[in-house]
Protein backbone atom coordinates (compact mmCIF):
# COMPACT_ATOMS: atom_id res chain seq x y z
CA UNK A 1 0.00 0.00 0.00
CA UNK A 2 1.07 3.39 -1.03
CA UNK A 3 1.19 6.30 1.84
CA UNK A 4 0.44 8.71 -0.96
CA UNK A 5 -3.56 7.95 -0.58
CA UNK A 6 -3.23 9.53 2.57
CA UNK A 7 -2.35 12.29 0.68
CA UNK A 8 -4.59 15.68 0.25
CA UNK A 9 -2.87 17.26 -2.63
CA UNK A 10 -5.20 19.26 -4.32
CA UNK A 11 -7.77 19.16 -2.11
CA UNK A 12 -9.55 22.07 -1.02
CA UNK A 13 -11.06 22.30 2.50
CA UNK A 14 -13.25 24.38 4.59
CA UNK A 15 -13.10 24.56 7.85
CA UNK A 16 -15.46 26.61 10.27
CA UNK A 17 -13.91 27.96 13.68
CA UNK A 18 -10.63 27.49 12.45
CA UNK A 19 -8.63 30.13 13.75
CA UNK A 20 -8.29 28.54 17.63
CA UNK A 21 -7.94 25.35 19.46
CA UNK A 22 -9.25 21.87 17.81
CA UNK A 23 -10.30 24.10 14.28
CA UNK A 24 -6.77 25.08 14.04
CA UNK A 25 -5.45 21.93 14.49
CA UNK A 26 -7.10 20.68 12.30
CA UNK A 27 -6.37 23.10 9.27
CA UNK A 28 -2.54 22.31 10.40
CA UNK A 29 -2.93 18.71 9.30
CA UNK A 30 -5.09 19.34 6.33
CA UNK A 31 -2.39 21.64 5.41
CA UNK A 32 0.26 19.36 6.70
CA UNK A 33 -1.39 16.86 4.17
CA UNK A 34 -1.44 18.82 1.27
CA UNK A 35 -4.78 20.55 1.05
CA UNK A 36 -5.63 24.12 0.66
CA UNK A 37 -7.62 25.40 3.56
CA UNK A 38 -10.48 28.01 3.99
CA UNK A 39 -11.09 28.74 7.43
CA UNK A 40 -13.54 30.97 8.68
CA UNK A 41 -14.95 32.68 12.34
CA UNK A 42 -16.43 35.71 13.39
CA UNK A 43 -12.98 37.74 14.63
CA UNK A 44 -10.92 39.08 11.71
CA UNK A 45 -7.87 39.79 13.62
CA UNK A 46 -7.94 36.01 14.84
CA UNK A 47 -8.36 34.90 11.42
CA UNK A 48 -5.45 37.10 10.41
CA UNK A 49 -3.22 35.17 12.85
CA UNK A 50 -4.01 31.98 12.09
CA UNK A 51 -3.52 32.56 8.10
CA UNK A 52 -0.25 34.15 9.41
CA UNK A 53 1.01 30.86 10.87
CA UNK A 54 -0.79 28.43 8.39
CA UNK A 55 0.55 29.80 5.45
CA UNK A 56 0.25 30.52 2.14
CA UNK A 57 -1.96 27.52 1.49
CA UNK A 58 -4.91 29.12 4.10
CA UNK A 59 -6.95 32.16 3.76
CA UNK A 60 -10.02 33.18 5.57
CA UNK A 61 -13.56 34.45 5.50
CA UNK A 62 -14.45 36.57 8.31
CA UNK A 63 -18.40 34.99 9.11
CA UNK A 64 -20.76 34.45 11.26
CA UNK A 65 -21.91 30.80 10.82
CA UNK A 66 -25.56 31.63 12.49
CA UNK A 67 -26.06 34.33 9.91
CA UNK A 68 -27.68 31.22 8.08
CA UNK A 69 -29.27 33.26 5.07
CA UNK A 70 -25.78 34.30 4.41
CA UNK A 71 -24.24 30.72 4.07
CA UNK A 72 -25.60 30.39 0.57
CA UNK A 73 -23.20 33.37 -0.53
CA UNK A 74 -19.88 32.50 1.63
CA UNK A 75 -20.11 29.01 -0.23
CA UNK A 76 -20.82 30.81 -3.76
CA UNK A 77 -18.00 33.12 -2.97
CA UNK A 78 -15.40 30.14 -1.78
CA UNK A 79 -16.33 28.24 -4.99
CA UNK A 80 -15.71 31.00 -7.08
CA UNK A 81 -13.00 32.49 -5.93
CA UNK A 82 -10.90 30.04 -4.36
CA UNK A 83 -11.95 26.90 -6.02
CA UNK A 84 -14.37 23.69 -5.06
CA UNK A 85 -14.64 22.76 -1.71
CA UNK A 86 -13.63 18.90 -1.42
CA UNK A 87 -13.74 18.86 2.59
CA UNK A 88 -16.08 20.54 4.80
CA UNK A 89 -15.34 19.94 8.36
CA UNK A 90 -17.95 21.72 10.71
CA UNK A 91 -16.33 22.75 13.66
CA UNK A 92 -17.63 25.90 15.02
CA UNK A 93 -19.43 25.52 18.04
CA UNK A 94 -20.53 26.99 21.60
CA UNK A 95 -20.72 25.98 25.00
CA UNK A 96 -23.12 26.51 27.97
CA UNK A 97 -22.21 25.08 31.26
CA UNK A 98 -25.25 24.89 33.34
CA UNK A 99 -27.52 22.37 35.39
CA UNK A 100 -30.37 21.83 33.18
CA UNK A 101 -33.12 23.05 35.24
CA UNK A 102 -31.85 26.31 35.02
CA UNK A 103 -30.82 26.45 31.53
CA UNK A 104 -33.21 29.01 30.24
CA UNK A 105 -35.18 28.36 26.55
CA UNK A 106 -33.05 31.13 24.89
CA UNK A 107 -29.94 29.70 26.09
CA UNK A 108 -30.78 25.82 24.57
CA UNK A 109 -32.03 27.61 21.52
CA UNK A 110 -28.99 29.31 21.52
CA UNK A 111 -26.68 26.32 21.59
CA UNK A 112 -28.58 24.51 19.12
CA UNK A 113 -28.84 27.30 16.65
CA UNK A 114 -24.94 27.43 16.63
CA UNK A 115 -24.36 23.70 16.87
CA UNK A 116 -26.65 22.23 14.63
CA UNK A 117 -29.31 24.26 12.74
CA UNK A 118 -26.03 26.26 11.39
CA UNK A 119 -24.22 22.91 10.84
CA UNK A 120 -26.80 21.89 8.47
CA UNK A 121 -27.35 24.66 6.20
CA UNK A 122 -23.64 24.53 5.47
CA UNK A 123 -23.50 21.40 4.83
CA UNK A 124 -26.50 21.30 2.74
CA UNK A 125 -24.89 24.70 0.66
CA UNK A 126 -21.83 22.53 -0.03
CA UNK A 127 -23.24 19.22 -0.86
CA UNK A 128 -25.07 20.66 -3.46
CA UNK A 129 -21.89 20.61 -5.79
CA UNK A 130 -20.37 17.67 -4.19
CA UNK A 131 -23.19 15.96 -5.06
CA UNK A 132 -23.03 17.55 -8.46
CA UNK A 133 -19.35 16.68 -8.76
CA UNK A 134 -19.68 13.01 -6.87
CA UNK A 135 -17.09 13.73 -4.76
CA UNK A 136 -16.59 15.16 -1.32
CA UNK A 137 -15.89 14.07 2.34
CA UNK A 138 -18.38 16.17 5.17
CA UNK A 139 -17.16 15.93 8.71
CA UNK A 140 -18.90 17.04 11.76
CA UNK A 141 -17.10 17.74 14.86
CA UNK A 142 -19.40 15.89 17.53
CA UNK A 143 -18.31 15.08 21.18
CA UNK A 144 -18.30 12.76 24.44
CA UNK A 145 -21.01 15.09 25.30
CA UNK A 146 -23.00 13.03 22.16
CA UNK A 147 -22.05 9.86 23.20
CA UNK A 148 -22.84 9.52 27.36
CA UNK A 149 -24.10 11.69 29.82
CA UNK A 150 -22.23 14.15 31.39
CA UNK A 151 -23.62 16.86 34.07
CA UNK A 152 -24.21 20.56 33.48
CA UNK A 153 -24.06 20.71 29.74
CA UNK A 154 -27.97 19.39 28.83
CA UNK A 155 -27.96 21.92 25.90
CA UNK A 156 -24.69 21.45 24.35
CA UNK A 157 -25.76 17.83 24.76
CA UNK A 158 -28.68 17.53 22.86
CA UNK A 159 -26.78 19.81 20.10
CA UNK A 160 -23.98 17.18 19.51
CA UNK A 161 -26.33 13.93 20.04
CA UNK A 162 -28.05 15.39 17.22
CA UNK A 163 -25.40 15.41 15.03
CA UNK A 164 -25.17 11.59 14.76
CA UNK A 165 -28.77 12.16 13.57
CA UNK A 166 -27.10 14.21 11.15
CA UNK A 167 -24.57 11.81 9.97
CA UNK A 168 -27.03 8.57 9.31
CA UNK A 169 -29.56 10.56 7.35
CA UNK A 170 -26.76 12.56 5.23
CA UNK A 171 -24.66 9.36 5.13
CA UNK A 172 -28.43 7.39 3.76
CA UNK A 173 -28.92 10.35 0.65
CA UNK A 174 -25.46 10.91 0.15
CA UNK A 175 -23.35 7.80 -0.12
CA UNK A 176 -24.38 7.00 -3.83
CA UNK A 177 -22.72 9.89 -5.43
CA UNK A 178 -19.26 9.43 -3.43
CA UNK A 179 -20.45 12.16 -1.12
CA UNK A 180 -19.20 10.74 2.36
CA UNK A 181 -20.40 11.94 5.94
CA UNK A 182 -18.23 11.32 9.01
CA UNK A 183 -18.32 12.73 12.33
CA UNK A 184 -15.13 12.79 15.29
CA UNK A 185 -16.03 13.09 18.62
CA UNK A 186 -12.87 14.81 20.27
CA UNK A 187 -12.27 13.85 24.17
CA UNK A 188 -10.56 16.05 26.81
CA UNK A 189 -8.12 17.92 24.27
CA UNK A 190 -5.52 20.11 25.88
CA UNK A 191 -5.73 23.72 25.39
CA UNK A 192 -5.67 26.87 27.77
CA UNK A 193 -9.55 26.92 27.71
CA UNK A 194 -9.45 23.69 29.23
CA UNK A 195 -6.62 23.76 31.08
CA UNK A 196 -7.86 27.11 33.08
CA UNK A 197 -10.91 25.40 33.62
CA UNK A 198 -10.32 21.61 34.97
CA UNK A 199 -7.22 23.28 37.20
CA UNK A 200 -10.19 25.37 39.04
CA UNK A 201 -12.15 22.48 39.46
CA UNK A 202 -9.83 19.64 40.23
CA UNK A 203 -12.96 17.35 41.41
CA UNK A 204 -13.90 17.28 37.83
CA UNK A 205 -10.91 17.39 36.79
CA UNK A 206 -10.32 13.94 38.75
CA UNK A 207 -13.51 12.65 37.32
CA UNK A 208 -12.49 13.46 34.05
CA UNK A 209 -9.26 11.93 34.14
CA UNK A 210 -10.26 8.87 35.65
CA UNK A 211 -13.09 8.60 32.73
CA UNK A 212 -9.66 8.58 30.22
CA UNK A 213 -8.45 5.21 29.81
CA UNK A 214 -5.20 6.17 28.87
CA UNK A 215 -3.06 8.11 30.89
CA UNK A 216 -3.59 11.61 29.75
CA UNK A 217 -5.29 14.05 27.54
CA UNK A 218 -5.95 13.92 24.12
CA UNK A 219 -4.14 16.77 21.94
CA UNK A 220 -5.57 19.34 18.36
CA UNK A 221 -3.05 16.91 16.47
CA UNK A 222 -5.02 14.06 17.40
CA UNK A 223 -7.65 16.04 15.97
CA UNK A 224 -6.35 16.72 13.15
CA UNK A 225 -4.99 13.43 12.23
CA UNK A 226 -8.69 12.16 11.86
CA UNK A 227 -9.71 14.77 10.02
CA UNK A 228 -7.20 14.03 7.70
CA UNK A 229 -7.65 10.08 7.20
CA UNK A 230 -11.26 10.75 6.92
CA UNK A 231 -10.59 13.13 4.17
CA UNK A 232 -8.22 11.16 2.10
CA UNK A 233 -9.08 8.30 -0.22
CA UNK A 234 -7.57 5.98 2.63
CA UNK A 235 -11.36 6.24 3.91
CA UNK A 236 -12.75 6.01 0.49
CA UNK A 237 -15.05 3.49 1.96
CA UNK A 238 -15.49 4.74 5.20
CA UNK A 239 -18.91 6.85 5.53
CA UNK A 240 -22.09 7.19 8.78
CA UNK A 241 -18.95 6.96 11.59
CA UNK A 242 -18.44 8.38 14.64
CA UNK A 243 -15.18 8.72 15.53
CA UNK A 244 -14.55 9.03 18.98
CA UNK A 245 -10.60 10.32 19.82
CA UNK A 246 -10.94 10.23 23.02
CA UNK A 247 -8.30 7.91 24.78
CA UNK A 248 -10.47 5.10 25.31
CA UNK A 249 -13.15 7.51 27.20
CA UNK A 250 -16.57 5.99 25.60
CA UNK A 251 -15.73 2.86 26.75
CA UNK A 252 -14.06 3.28 29.90
CA UNK A 253 -15.17 2.09 33.57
Amino acid sequence: MSLQVFSLDGQRALVTGGGTGIGLGISKALIEAGAKVVITGRREEVLKKAVAELGNKASYRVNDITDKKGIPALVQDIETNEGAIDILVNNAGIHHKEWAINTEDEDFERIIQTNLLSVFSLTRECAKNMLARKKGSIIMIGSMAGLFGIDRVIAYSASKTALTGLVNGLTAEFAKDNVRVNAIAPGWITSNMFLNAVNKDQARKQQITNRIAMDHFGTTEDIGNAAVFLSSEGAKYITGVILPVDGGAAINF
